[in-house]
Parts: structure tokens; C-alpha cells; sequence
């Protein structure tokens, strides 16, 4: 009972360091935006897509990160640079959206596959700030002294990980029931404050980032 119990204050501590970075409160208001034209259907199958890449990626990174990271040359304060970057695009094509296209118009349709890796999953709930926390806790594994003891910490973050996907999928599937009390008009009006709240995030990123060298 007393191993139980401390394999879950374990899992605790690794959701309680991945969910205020995840926040997908902040996802949520972002996601609806993202998602006001879809079919419920569709949209709770980006929830769906969106959370499960987010476990895959964080889950891949606590693995394989060090060595990745390593491989391709890239710095994780290259990775948070360019996440900024990617947020900061985002913010701007929710600012100034593209013209509605017309029913019956050649224009390509969004759709789940379309948002659910990025910006959702990437760099939404597992964007650098996360990656940088599993490849901590891969690092720390790392320093076991037994490869049981190395399994087992390997074993509690990635069970901490789908929790906190969890969380995220409960809370992003909960946002799906808010539009239809919000209308076309609420949804494109939070459409622009979120956009220039994700400019100002992406910026803060990248400056923050830029700091850190001097």
C-alpha cells in the first residue's frame, strides 16, 4: 500500500510540473477560435488528436530527447525561439483572419488534422517549456543507480504524462460545449483578442529567450 501510494505522489509531481506549462485553460479560448467552423464531431476529434500527439511528443522527448536534441545540433533555446516564432504567426492569422471563402468556393477547408499537431499539441501543450521538463526528468532517471530503479522512473513520468494529457483532453473537450453559447459574433471577436494575446506570448518567447545569452 505504501509503495502504491508513493508511486502516485510520483505521478503527482510530474503532472504538477507539466500541466501549468501545458495550461490548457489558456489552450481552450485559442482552440474554439481555431475550431468555430468545425462539426462537433470534428472538433472533438481535434481534442482527441490534438492530446494524443501531445502525449506522444512529450513521451518521445523523455526517451529519445537528449540524444535528438544532440543529433540535430539544436539548443533548447533554439526550440523555445522557434516556438515563439510559431505562436507569434498564429497570433496574426487569428488578428487579420483570411477573407470567408463562399459555399460552393475551391478554397481549402481547416480540418482536426489540420490543428491538432500544431499549434494545439505543438507548441501549445508540449511546446518547449514542457520538452525542457521531461528531458530534465530524463536526465535525472538517467543518474539511477540500478536499471530497475531507471524503469521505474521511466515508467511513473510517462503514466505522469497521460495524466496530464488527460486533464488536457477533459478540459479541451469541455471548451467544445462553450461555443454554441458564444455565436459567430463572440467567437470572432475572442478570435482577435486571442490573437493578439498569442502575438504578445510569441514575442515575450523570443525576447525572454534572447536574454538568456547575455
Amino acid at each position: 500500500m505504501e509503495q502504491v501510494l508513493q508511486f502516485l505522489s510520483y505521478i503527482l509531481l510530474v503532472v504538477a510540473a507539466l500541466i501549468p506549462i501545458a495550461n490548457p485553460f489558456s489552450t481552450a479560448p485559442m482552440f474554439l477560435s481555431l475550431t468555430q467552423d468545425f462539426s462537433k464531431q470534428e472538433r472533438q476529434k481535434a481534442v482527441n488528436l490534438a492530446t494524443l500527439y501531445m502525449f506522444l511528443l512529450l513521451s518521445v522527448f523523455l526517451i529519445f530527447g537528449v540524444q535528438l536534441l544532440a543529433f540535430f545540433g539544436i539548443e533548447l533555446t533554439s526550440l523555445r525561439i522557434a516556438g515563439g516564432l510559431i505562436i507569434g504567426y498564429l497570433g496574426f492569422r487569428m488578428l487579420f483572419p483570411a477573407p470567408i471563402s463562399m459555399p460552393g468556393s475551391t478554397a481549402q477547408q481547416t480540418t482536426a488534422n489540420d490543428i491538432a499537431f500544431m499549434p494545439l499539441a505543438m507548441p501549445s501543450m508540449s511546446g518547449p517549456g514542457a520538452i525542457s521538463v521531461v528531458i530534465a526528468m530524463a536526465a535525472r532517471i538517467n543518474t539511477a543507480e540500478t536499471l530497475q530503479d531507471e524503469l521505474y522512473g521511466y515508467i511513473v513520468v510517462i503514466v505522469g504524462i497521460a495524466a496530464a494529457a488527460l486533464i488536457c483532453w477533459i478540459v479541451l473537450s469541455a471548451a467544445t460545449k462553450v461555443v454554441k453559447f458564444m455565436g459567430v459574433n463572440g467567437i470572432l471577436a475572442m478570435t482577435k483578442v486571442m490573437g493578439f494575446f498569442l502575438i504578445s506570448i510569441g514575442v515575450d518567447m523570443v525576447v525572454n529567450t534572447i536574454r538568456s545569452f547575455f
